[in-house]
């Protein structure tokens, strides 16, 4: 785990939100005023999320992290 990038807690509340909505994903911010849109480009930048616009949907590698880092999973 300390080799991976840090994620700051606001950007961890972002990958769980995007767990949240499942396939359907996040609107991108022409869509919407979303005041977590630079977290959003961060995951997207680490690989944890995808921008396919006008979407952001959570990545396999972001589905580990959450699982690592946020769910806690044994």
């Amino acid at each position: 785990m300390w080799n991976e990038p840090y994620l700051e807690t606001c950007c961890r509340s972002a990958l769980h939100r995007l767990l949240l909505c499942g396939a359907a994903g996040r609107p991108d911010a022409t869509e919407a005023d979303l005041k977590d849109a630079r977290c959003l480009d961060r995951l997207v930048e680490l690989g944890f999320a995808s921008h396919d616009e006008p979407r952001y949907r959570i990545t396999p590698a972001g589905l580990e992290r959450h699982a690592l880092e946020i769910r806690k999973v044994a």
